[in-house]
């Protein structure tokens, strides 16, 4: 069926007639599964399905090759969806980006539908967002504007729960840390190396120690960056990447000065230098109340989604593989609106965004309850009909929540005046 034939449709229904389609993208980017920065088939992919629903498209926003905007109708206000499509290293679409970026492109083009009869104002954007896993995409794009003549931002991520995300994501700093030594031979001469990777773990070590005195949001967690070099060689390099996240940038800065110091004492104990390196840092989630109120508001007059008796057994099966605490209860309905907002031990790029204009961020049942993040189970259910459901009731929500939004301007006065305030 055509868009045209579709022009007196709801959103649900656009929705409904285009999920094949719109499965059938999300199996392709998972089939696909790019890193940051390398999502080259997986950004063409969404760009050129736009393109076919009527969107103009540009590439390389911001000067990032695998970005792109979509955009279509005029004047205000302007709704900007935010996509996300990178993948993670070994596990894949453990996150759901897949679908993430998916379901952001069916709710822009079903709420394009529904404005196009009868016809109104307003201009819809789709941000193709890369390498949200290394907290990057948004936070380069934001510093170069491309967000600001925004009225609001739209988004979503995978979970185990259907909600709004009335979240205060983590402020987060990501460093590198590189030592630099004197190479020797390991057995025959060792008093005349200076090890940087002795350094680089005196550094983790201390580190390790920190942790006792810290806040308790306070989360700091490395890896080793491989050197290819063999153990009868005296390391001249040695090389370390950090995340280091609390719910409140001041925290993060202070928890991340302290890891500096953790980084040049190493150096000094050992005779090496160290050299340090802020890849990037953003800071907590700025959440908007009026925002939550009203897309929670259209998300209770969606029905979510219900399972069939294989998706079930499936969820059955992979909670008892894996370990998964649920008490058997694999699936729910949408959960209520808490009063305040939560802190939660995990981070997006979308927060920078958050702080430059109104954001909001929708959680939708991709996976059964249990299922952490980044786990094979996560990635194996983003590839099936689990997650597809989730996939299209997310859009859903974000088309009819932002629907309800902008069918009345007091709306947007009261989620900026609140977006100023707080």
């Amino acid at each position: 069926m055509s868009d045209l034939q579709l022009k007196n449709r709801c959103i649900a229904d656009w929705i409904s007639c285009h999920e094949t389609e719109l499965i059938q993208t999300a199996d392709y980017i998972f089939r696909h599964p790019e890193l940051a920065y390398e999502e080259i088939l997986s950004s063409r992919y969404l760009a050129d399905y736009l393109r076919d629903k009527g969107f103009s498209i540009s590439e390389q926003t911001a000067g990032i090759k695998t970005a792109f905007t979509a955009e279509w109708g005029n004047g205000k206000p302007v709704i900007g969806f935010l996509a996300e499509y990178d993948a993670l290293a070994g596990v894949g679409h453990a996150c759901g980006h897949n679908l993430l970026g998916t379901a952001v492109c069916a709710a822009a083009c079903a709420l394009k539908a529904d404005m196009e009869n009868p016809k109104a104002s307003g201009t819809i954007r789709v941000y193709g967002c890369p390498a949200e896993e290394i907290m990057s995409g948004k936070i380069v794009m934001d510093k170069a504007g491309v967000f600001n003549d925004l009225d609001v931002a739209v988004t979503w991520h995978p979970f185990d729960r259907n909600r709004i995300s009335n979240d205060i994501w983590q402020s987060q700093d990501i460093k590198n840390y590189t030592f630099h030594g004197i190479s020797a031979h390991a057995s025959k001469s060792p008093d005349e190396g200076r090890s940087a990777l002795d350094a680089a773990e005196l550094m983790n070590i201390g580190v390790n120690y920190l942790r006792e005195h810290v806040s308790g949001d306070v989360r700091m967690h490395y890896a080793y960056i491989d050197n290819h070099i063999p153990a009868n060689v005296v390391p001249d390099i040695a090389k370390t990447n950090y995340f280091i996240r609390s719910n409140k940038r001041s925290r993060t800065e202070d928890a991340s000065r302290r890891v500096d110091n953790c980084a040049r004492g190493a150096a000094l104990m050992t005779g090496t230098t160290v050299d340090i390196e802020l890849v990037k840092c953003c800071k907590e989630m700025k959440v908007n109340r009026p925002l939550t109120e009203i897309y929670y508001k259209a998300m209770t007059q969606i029905p979510t989604p219900e399972y069939t008796q294989d998706e079930l057994n499936f969820a059955a099966e992979i909670s008892k593989e894996a370990g998964f605490l649920n008490d058997g209860i694999y699936f729910s309905g949408l959960e209520p609106l808490e009063d305040t907002p939560v802190p939660i031990s995990i981070g997006t790029d979308a927060s920078e965004v958050s702080h430059t204009v109104p954001l909001i961020t929708i959680s939708a049942a991709t996976m059964c309850k249990g299922t952490p993040l980044h786990h094979q189970a996560a990635a194996k259910q983003a590839g099936m009909s689990i997650g597809h459901k989730g996939m299209l009731y997310a859009a859903r929500c974000m088309a009819e929540g932002t629907k309800l939004l902008i069918k009345d301007p007091e709306n947007l006065d009261a989620v900026w005046a609140y977006h100023r305030t707080h």
